[in-house]
């Protein structure tokens, strides 16, 4: 299987490309990187030293890849991380590209806008993924706060949650994978990740652990892609997926680390040492 992943890169830590393209290559999956940042470390550190790229130099590497004849071979695209609307333009024509090449390749959006502390992008990225790039995706993996962003429903109660999730299959894409959910329906201590497609709704529920680290959901969107890549499967992609993203936050917790244990719990990656299921919940409207 191959994949394209566009999206930031960071020399110290795990986030976006830095957080995807190594457990891709563990599932044995190769993996072309496109960098639309390259950054020491991520933001949370506070500004980081480095450098943002526009969309002619991604639309130039995408071509590149492209003249070496192999983009019929490409399964999947993946994108995290946008930080201009050009980017984002250069991201969908190469998704418009690899198509043409391949009108079975699948892409998969992960829409990154903010998180619970609010939003981390400009106003204009964020209306970008909903007014373009949701008609061009096919599997997108909103957190909580981008659910609420994107579809501008509230999410207090896990039907809220499918409700929104429906809203914005409704616009294109034809899978979405909320993670990172809370709802007065969630029991104390615990995360809720929430999936939905046309015949389906999923929930897989795993303890919240005590540890606060950036890059879980870039882990969880590329693995989920290349899982249902794969399976063919919602049900087996969400609970691996989500089932190796908590044994390396698990391994991250147990060494204190403030980075993603990648390297070090990397066996979580092909063999989760722990299977959450999905379980169904209702049934698809």
């Amino acid at each position: 299987m191959n994949l394209l992943s566009i999206q930031s890169h960071v020399a110290y830590g795990h986030v976006g490309n830095s957080a995807a393209v190594f457990p891709l290559q563990r599932l044995g999956i190769e993996v072309w990187p496109v960098d639309t940042v390259q950054f020491a470390y991520h933001a949370g550190y506070g500004p980081p030293p480095g450098h943002v790229f526009d969309g002619t130099t991604v639309a130039a590497l995408v071509g590149g890849i492209d003249a070496r004849g192999v983009l019929a071979g490409c399964d999947g695209i993946l994108s995290g991380y946008i930080g201009t609307v050009p980017v984002g333009e250069a991201i969908l024509d190469a998704v418009a590209l690899v198509k043409r090449r391949n009108p079975n390749a699948l892409y998969g959006c992960d829409p990154v806008i903010g998180d619970v502390e609010g939003r981390y992008v400009p106003e204009q990225v964020q209306e970008f993924f909903r007014k373009r790039a949701l008609a061009a995706a096919d599997i997108l993996t909103p957190n909580r706060f981008e659910l609420e962003a994107l579809s501008g429903l509230p999410v207090v109660s896990t039907a809220d949650a499918f409700a929104a999730i429906d809203l914005l299959r409704s616009r294109g894409p034809r899978i979405v994978v909320a993670t990172s959910v809370t709802t007065a329906d969630t029991p104390a201590g615990h995360l809720d990740i929430l999936a939905g497609d046309a015949r389906q709704r999923l929930r897989v529920r795993t303890p919240h652990l005590p540890v606060s680290v950036s890059g879980t959901g870039d882990m969880l969107s590329a693995l989920f892609l290349a899982h249902f890549l794969r399976a063919g499967s919602v049900a087996e992609a969400v609970s691996l997926a989500v089932s190796s993203v908590y044994g390396v936050i698990e391994a991250t917790a147990a060494q204190g680390a403030r980075e993603l244990a990648l390297v070090a719990a990397q066996a979580e990656i092909v063999a989760p040492s722990r299977i959450f299921p999905a379980e169904p919940v209702g049934a698809a409207p």
